[in-house]
């Protein structure tokens, strides 16, 4: 177990200053799915079930945890189009304290895919400030006590293609998130305080890739510098988070709507990239300018994830395929050690707790195994109930989303 530990604790240092059960973001503090958390591994719609919370609307992003609370975004129809909202819970009662308003979307809205919704990006908490992003309808921060608009902003207008997706993360003065448009493909930094355009750095990609992607930026540090690393349709991006400028790029070809997070473990970026044939592009980050010939470590191109992020933990990357295969391979080399069908159909992101690692399907299955040198499952978990978003972690308690509700799940 210390081993899982220590490298919590080593990513947990590049995140904000947050409470030790805080799970801030899309992915947890450090945006890599790692929780220092003692899980349960049984649960069903009754046992070890503390709390069930209906919500208003439809939406897909992950629950964010900050000071005792729970923040999720929802669409609720209203008429031909949607209002999209922004909701607070108390994560122990399970009580909505407040549900605010934070756009109208019209009846011009684009249908969302079956995979997505009109409020899937997860909200970012920092310092009592709730971010909340909903791709081209604007982005907003919101006063965490009672949900009232710090600022709101809707001048970033572009078109999108299945709706909006991406999470956006925090950097120092800045919230950073994706634009992957059919007009418009960019990097954007907002100032935090208020709103205001910072920087933005377009993809400037010439893949011919089919432009629109959903994926969610991710901070490294390189040799004591800080990296943001963006993917996109055909390209990932390394931008210095304080300016925009670019330190370096790598393409891969003709592969869109990109989805997962990248992630960075081993001194290498892993990245997958879309459709319609998904590549684990694995890239060393100390290169400068396009390095696609020379920082390329390895490509793996069976069974990769186009939708659930995959998860790095010490010498293994794990992913599960959007059918239901997981593999385990050799992160410094893409091999693969071994690979398992464990069914269902995949869009969440796995976890990691305690030396176990959760795997939630579509249809509120999840699967605990233990990694190791062979496939160990420890339990599968049945909920019946339709999911897409990520799980979060408070305490020795999991959040699960699903189509209709949240769970607080826990060992009683």
């Amino acid at each position: 177990m210390h081993r899982f530990v220590s490298r919590f604790a080593l990513a947990f240092a590049l995140a904000p200053t947050l409470l030790a059960a805080d799970w801030n973001q899309f992915r947890g503090p450090a945006g890599n799915g790692h929780a220092d958390a003692k899980l349960p591994t049984e649960w069903d719609t009754k046992k070890n079930v503390t709390w069930r919370k209906e919500l208003p609307g439809l939406g897909w992003s992950s629950p964010a945890v900050a000071g005792g609370k729970v923040y999720l975004t929802t669409a609720v129809s209203q008429g031909e189009g949607y209002s999209l909202r922004a909701v607070r819970l108390d994560v122990k009662t399970g009580d909505i304290e407040w549900d605010q308003e934070v756009f109208k979307q019209g009846a011009e809205a684009p249908k969302p895919h079956k995979k997505n919704s009109h409020a899937s990006p997860t909200p970012v908490v920092e310092d009592g400030k709730v971010y909340v992003h909903f791709g081209h309808m604007g982005t907003a921060c919101l006063d965490a006590k009672d949900g009232s608009k710090v600022w709101a902003k809707q001048e970033l207008k572009y078109t999108p293609v299945h709706g909006n997706g991406g999470s956006p993360v925090l950097s120092g003065k800045h919230l950073i998130f994706s634009v992957d448009g059919t007009d418009k493909q960019a990097v954007i930094a907002l100032d935090k305080a208020t709103g205001k355009i910072a920087w933005q750095t377009p993809r400037n990609n010439k893949t011919g890739a089919n432009p629109f992607s959903f994926s969610t930026p991710l901070l490294i540090k390189v040799k004591d510098k800080e990296q943001l690393v963006s993917a996109g349709s055909g390209v990932m991006m390394a931008l210095d988070p304080k300016t925009g400028q670019e330190i370096w790029r790598a393409t891969y070809g003709s592969g869109y709507s990109v989805v997962p997070k990248p992630v960075f473990a081993n001194g290498l970026v892993y990245v997958c990239t879309g459709y319609n044939a998904a590549n684990l592009v694995a890239v060393k980050p100390d290169g400068k300018g396009d390095v696609t010939g020379s920082h390329v470590a390895f490509t793996v191109k069976k069974n990769v994830p186009l939708n659930p992020s995959i998860l790095a933990i010490d010498d293994a990357l794990y992913m599960v395929s959007d059918s239901g295969v997981l593999s385990c391979l050799d992160a410094k080399t893409g091999a693969e050690r071994w690979n398992e069908r464990v069914g269902g159909n995949f869009s969440s992101s796995p976890l990691l707790a305690d030396g176990l690692v959760y795997l939630l399907d579509e249809a509120g299955t999840t699967t605990v195994f233990k990694p190791g040198a062979s496939y160990e499952e420890i339990a599968k978990n049945k909920l019946g109930e339709k999911t897409q978003a990520s799980c979060a972690v408070h305490g020795d308690a999991l959040l699960l989303r699903t189509e209709k509700a949240l769970y607080r799940i826990e060992k009683k």
